[in-house]
Order: structure tokens, then sequence, then C-alpha cells
């Protein structure tokens, strides 16, 4: 009898844990250099179910995969360059990888394409826009030629650029980015009428309240950005079907412990 009470603990343990996505921060960036290829590739081999990586536009329109407005925190030299006033020859003659060990040196700032280039079937890239509408025209550019609507979403804080990329990519999810509940119930609502996929929420603000008007509103809820099992646990089971996460492996395997 213990046997098979252990047996079923652990088959709805993993049933629980296969029905969410574990999403790589930025690729597996605990181990890898944030949002280069080498940080998705490694994600991949780690079993991610997702890689999200954030984007802004270049001078010279081309879809840049970077986090921050500028090069400073994650790019070595001594230039500190602003994304959407250089050209993408400029920013890519900078090395984004050394600064996270020696085996990355050389690793550049993707253009999105050297992204989507490595994404397995099956498997979903989430696609961060840091900068307004204005990356709309080149991001259609860069996304259309590989004809994964299903394998790619996107995601915004911004409420008029989340909107206007849905409507751009009327065949691809988009979910609004937020970490205040404030006029959340509002927001969802708005969400739902647009015809938003869902939200993607701080971890922090996520209840069962929250996850629960999100389902009245046919939304589904993402979240970002958790390390911890326990509370990847906790929000899984209360109907969180994406969790964004630095560690997919480890956070998989320690959710499975639990």
């Amino acid at each position: 009898m213990k046997f098979q009470i252990t047996a079923i603990f652990i088959f709805f343990t993993l049933n629980i844990i296969a029905q969410n996505k574990f999403i790589a921060h930025r690729g597996a960036s605990h181990l890898a250099p944030e949002n280069t290829v080498a940080s998705a590739k490694l994600a991949w081999e780690l079993g991610a179910d997702a890689v999200e990586i954030d984007v802004y536009l270049s001078k010279d329109n081309r879809v840049m995969v970077i986090h921050d407005k500028n090069t400073k925190r994650t790019c070595s030299g001594k230039k500190n360059l602003e994304i959407k006033d250089n050209p993408s020859m400029l920013l890519r003659d900078l090395d984004a990888g050394i600064w996270k060990g020696e085996e990355f040196k050389g690793e550049k700032i993707p253009f999105l394409k050297e992204i989507i280039e490595t994404v397995p079937d099956g498997k979903t890239l989430v696609v961060e826009i840091k900068c307004g509408s204005e990356i709309l025209p080149a991001l259609k550019r860069s996304v259309e030629k590989f004809e994964k609507s299903k394998q790619i979403v996107f995601i915004c804080f911004d409420w008029k650029t989340i909107l206007d990329t849905q409507k751009e990519f009327p065949d691809y999810k988009c979910y609004w980015l937020s970490s205040s509940k404030s006029g959340l119930n509002k927001k969802m609502e708005e969400a739902a009428e647009k015809g938003l996929a869902g939200v993607n929420l701080k971890y922090s603000i996520i209840d069962e309240a929250v996850v629960a008007m999100a389902e009245e509103n046919n939304l589904e809820v993402l979240t970002w950005t958790v390390d911890d099992a326990n509370e990847a646990k906790r929000l899984t089971e209360i109907g969180v079907v994406g969790i964004t996460t630095n560690r997919p492996k480890w956070l998989k395997e320690e959710m499975a412990k639990l």
C-alpha cells in the first residue's frame, strides 16, 4: 500500500510538472552569457521547453538580441553603445560573452534570426520587445521567413506596443507583461477584448484570484523569474502554465523531488 501511495504521488507530481512549460530566462543564463546563441543552445540541451530573449532595434533597423538599451553591462570593451543609436556592425564588434567566462569569448550580440535558427521542433521562442512599435516592420521581416508562427510568441510591458504587435502578427500569441497588481483585473478584461493570448506576471503578484480572473477571460498566465522549486510548484498548482527561470533543468529536477 505504501508503495502504491508513493507511486501515485510521484505520478501526480510529474503530471503537474508536465503541464507547465519551463522558459529559460535569456537562455540558460545561469550558466552562459545571457541573450547569446550559446545561451540559447545550452537551454535547449538542458531540456528547456522555451527560451526567452529580449530585442531592441539598431540604427540600421536590425533586430538585436540584448536586454539593456546599451552595451555597458554585458559587452566588453571601452565603448558603451546605445543600441538605437548605432549600426549593427559596430554593435557586433563587441564581445558579449567573455564576461561570463573565457569559454564564451567571441560571442556576439545576436541578430534575432540567429536565435530563431536554434529553435528545435516542438519548442517555443519567447520574444520580449524592449523598445516600442517602431521595431515591428523589422521584426516582421526577421520572423516571417521562418514560418514558425506556432513556435514564436511575443511579450511586452508597454500596452500600446503589445496591442500593435498583436495586430501586426495576428497568427502569433502575444502576452502583456506586468509586475503590478493595481488595475490588473481591468487590464485582463481589455487583454481578452483585444485578442491577447494571456498575461505574463511577476510571480509575487500571482495568487488563485488572479489565475481565476485570467481563466474567466480565457487568458493564459505565464510568470517570471522563478528559481525556487517551492514557489514554482505553488504557481503550477494554481494554474500558471509557463514559468520563466534562469535554471530550467535544475528547477524541473528540484520540483520533482517535492
